[in-house]
């Protein structure tokens, strides 16, 4: 009689390995069921705005931060900047924002590894963007949670800095799935590091065969005009309404 209790706790546990597997599984698609849901009202909410809204997205030290100062600073006198700052600890990124003029609202993910659209919902209740401006999002510096996490955005624009190595698109292909555009950060520093430049649009193009890929220095200037000139189009279009869909993050 030893043996069968000992049999019925061996298989007892295995089925609640299994079990706790399964109900993570559906947790996560619940979690992102519940998400997706958020997301759209959100969408809604920016298209009877006609807000441009960008979901920035990039690893740590990508330079997003700065990217970001240097658009704000430089289109101000052309465009309305709101900017929602993810960060998981400090306030340092959203006063650097704020100094370079833009209303900015900072939410702190905790130990989250990304924003989602109920915080984002949050965020714009205290925001409050004006009608056709542009939203710039800060997501949290991870090349994986945040693909997942629609917000309710126009694109998602993938940062991606020549220091963190060029093979970035095919290691982490979800976020560059996700993303409509890739800009490559820092290239000011191309002669110092092991980077081919063309190597990376391939892998890029590789995994999302329609992103559009632009090459830039957030610190020296090279590049930016592009830039803006793509955010001034995409907010035309957005007062337009007519916003190409982002190719969807293909769910693993």
């Amino acid at each position: 009689s030893h043996d069968h209790v000992h049999d019925h706790d061996n298989d007892h546990s295995h089925n609640h390995t299994h079990h706790s597997r399964a109900s993570t599984v559906l947790l996560e698609q619940d979690v992102l069921a519940k998400n997706a849901a958020l997301a759209a009202r959100n969408r809604a909410w920016f298209a009877g705005r006609e807000i441009l809204v960008l979901n920035l997205v990039s690893g740590p030290g990508a330079g997003k931060t700065t990217l970001l100062e240097r658009t704000v600073r430089d289109l101000r006198h052309k465009q309305t900047f709101f900017v929602i700052e993810a960060d998981q600890a400090t306030t340092n990124d959203s006063l650097r924002i704020k100094a370079a003029g833009a209303p900015v609202v900072q939410i702190n993910t905790g130990s989250g590894c990304h924003l989602d659209a109920d915080m984002v919902a949050h965020g714009l209740a205290e925001l409050k963007p004006s009608f056709g401006s542009v939203l710039l999002i800060e997501n949290v510096g991870n090349l994986v949670c945040p693909a997942m996490f629609d917000l309710g955005e126009s694109a998602k624009v993938a940062i991606l800095s020549v220091t963190e190595g060029d093979d970035k698109p095919i290691k982490y292909p979800h976020m560059f799935q996700a993303a409509s555009l890739l800009l490559i950060n820092k290239i000011d520093l191309l002669p110092y590091v092991d980077f081919e430049l063309d190597r990376c649009q391939a892998y890029a193009r590789q995994v999302n065969p329609a992103i559009e890929i632009m090459t830039l220095s957030a610190t020296t200037g090279e590049g930016l005009e592009t830039w803006f000139d793509w955010i001034s189009a995409a907010s035309r279009r957005e007062r337009g309404g007519t916003f190409p869909q982002p190719l969807e993050a293909a769910m693993p």
